[in-house]
């Protein structure tokens, strides 16, 4: 398929990138998108397969000619079903099936690490909702400046440990001195950066630092002061003006 790694990825951090790119472009295969790839599923054409592509893009194509194919294939001959069942059904079946090869390719990186990697893997696969869930709107995919795990529309320095120690991540009223990142800007000082993250709930910047960048789907992951780890689409946030680079 297209975009696709010309060297498989070796850290649990290349998987879950490959990962979330692969679902990225799943998920607008099935919602920004839905229109062409409902198109492309043309129940008169053969077998036909969705891929999510590395690069963070989708294509509908017909399965691998290789046997054994070099990862594990999604679900075959999807646009059979398209006219047999309502739209959203149909859309609902495709994202089921798509979530299970998203981890099934995932896994199959992961096939030599090791039981704490595939359980860290694991943790990090799972910050994340479905396709299916996003799908169905019981998950919203746009990523927010907040902690895993806090209470809505509670900023990370306001969290307690599960030990009973509290945690010091006190927000600002002002960004620090730096830049506010642009939309679709350069991410080089990105890389490795501190960074302040405005909070609209109740108006404060927290300060993170980025741990991991992924210029592919520009997206980073970071780690507040509280400990917490978060991925978040970089553009997203920077569209909104909330996302300060310390210099």
């Amino acid at each position: 398929m297209s975009g696709e790694y010309t060297t498989a990825p070796r850290t649990v951090e290349d998987v879950y990138d490959n990962f979330s790119a692969r679902r990225d472009g799943l998920i607008k295969a099935l919602t920004s998108d839905v229109d062409g790839f409902y198109e492309q599923c043309d129940p008169d054409k053969e077998n036909l397969c969705l891929y999510g592509n590395p690069d963070g893009t989708w294509e509908v194509q017909l399965p691998a000619e290789e046997v054994p194919p070099e990862l594990p294939e999604p679900a075959l001959g999807i646009n059979f079903a398209r006219d047999g069942m309502q739209r959203k059904d149909w859309l609902a079946l495709v994202a089921v099936h798509s979530d299970a090869w998203l981890m099934a390719v995932a896994f199959y990186y992961g096939a030599k690490f090791d039981g704490k990697e595939r359980e860290k893997l694991f943790k990090h696969i799972n910050s994340l909702p479905t396709v299916y869930e996003i799908l169905s709107g019981k998950a919203v995919n746009k990523p927010k400046a907040k902690a895993k795990g806090a209470a809505a529309g509670q900023p990370p320095g306001k969290k307690a440990r599960e030990d009973g120690a509290p945690m010091t991540a006190m927000g600002l009223k002002k960004p620090s001195t730096g830049f506010i990142q642009p939309q679709d800007g350069d991410l080089t000082a990105l890389n490795n950066a501190q960074i302040e993250l405005f909070w609209p709930d109740d108006g404060m910047w927290y300060k993170a630092e980025v741990v991991s960048l992924n210029t592919r789907n520009r997206s980073a992951k970071v780690l507040y002061a509280t400990g917490d780890v978060e991925t978040l689409s970089i553009d997203e946030i920077a569209n909104e003006g909330h996302l300060n680079v310390c210099t």
